[in-house]
């Protein structure tokens, strides 16, 4: 498995002279459905900036594919990475979804019926073919949100950061955009990085998990080896999920053998089974 983005970024600065990052080194691998999880001001929205090659002010280095992101043309970078602001508000501008879409393609030089091609294609993989002709004012939170990463995929991006993809969304939107992102991931092979602080739905879906702190990374790995800490996780803002959370303390405040933590509700069942021994 390749590495698509590398980043090893010694330090970034606000213009104000505050230090938004430090000591940051991660890798996307092709193919990774990895987690920058951190709470809110923990400097995930522009991590994303520079990988996405919008923030460009800063010491180190970010590889796109092996290449200088700094020594790239936008279009290059534009043509690979997207990002999913967000707002979807802050990213859709014309009258309606069909026109949107076609931004992209149009702008990148495609053919007319090139990009009818692109965009239907590209609204089908989020579930709104029949939404092409629907103004952009009259589509709900989370049909915005789908519009927006229609409107990547129509320029062929083969990776996404989405920055809080989750945010704003009931329950049900919640699971509905997770759902959708690991279909994209595992059906088309797109590589997705997602900055949230929504720690429940992360052992669900995700691949590997970074955890970002004050600008720094301070923990790394599977989801797995990540939330085996509690206090560590108390000690940046965050908690466990909650199913884990309730079996730690069964097993550490009620004695109770459990063999491990598990993060997801199905897990959980099993170490209960077997705690109670059937």
């Amino acid at each position: 498995m390749d590495t698509r983005i590398s980043v090893d970024l010694q330090s970034y600065k606000y213009p104000d002279g505050t230090v938004a990052l430090s000591d940051i080194r991660l890798a996307v691998k092709r193919g990774e459905f990895t987690g920058i999880l951190g709470s809110n001001g923990s400097g995930k929205t522009t991590l994303l900036k520079v990988m996405d090659g919008l923030i460009k002010g800063y010491q180190g280095e970010v590889l796109l594919d092996g290449d200088n992101v700094l020594r790239l043309h936008p279009r290059d970078i534009y043509r690979k990475v997207g990002l999913v602001f967000q707002n979807p508000d802050d990213q859709l501008f014309a009258s309606n979804v069909f026109e949107d879409t076609a931004f992209g393609p149009r702008n990148m030089g495609c053919a007319e019926a090139e990009v009818r091609r692109r965009v239907e294609q590209a609204l089908s993989s989020v579930d709104m073919a029949e939404f092409g002709a629907k103004g952009i004012h009259n589509l709900s939170y989370g049909q915005k949100k789908r519009v927006c990463i229609a409107g990547l995929l129509a320029m062929g991006h083969e990776i996404l950061l989405m920055d809080e993809p989750t945010a704003g969304l009931d329950p049900m939107g919640e699971y509905r955009m997770m759902e959708l992102l690991t279909r994209l991931n595992k059906e088309q092979g797109v590589t997705i990085v997602m900055a949230t602080h929504s720690v429940d739905l992360v052992p669900i879906f995700l691949h590997q998990l970074h955890i970002l702190s004050r600008g720094k990374l301070v923990r790394g790995g599977t989801p797995e080896e990540v939330f085996t800490a509690p206090d560590e996780l108390a000690n940046v803002k965050l908690r466990l999920p909650h199913i884990a959370e309730l079996i730690y303390k069964l097993k550490h405040d009620e004695g109770l053998p459990f063999a491990r933590i598990p993060l997801t509700i199905g897990e959980a069942r099993r170490e209960i089974v077997e705690a109670m021994g059937k």
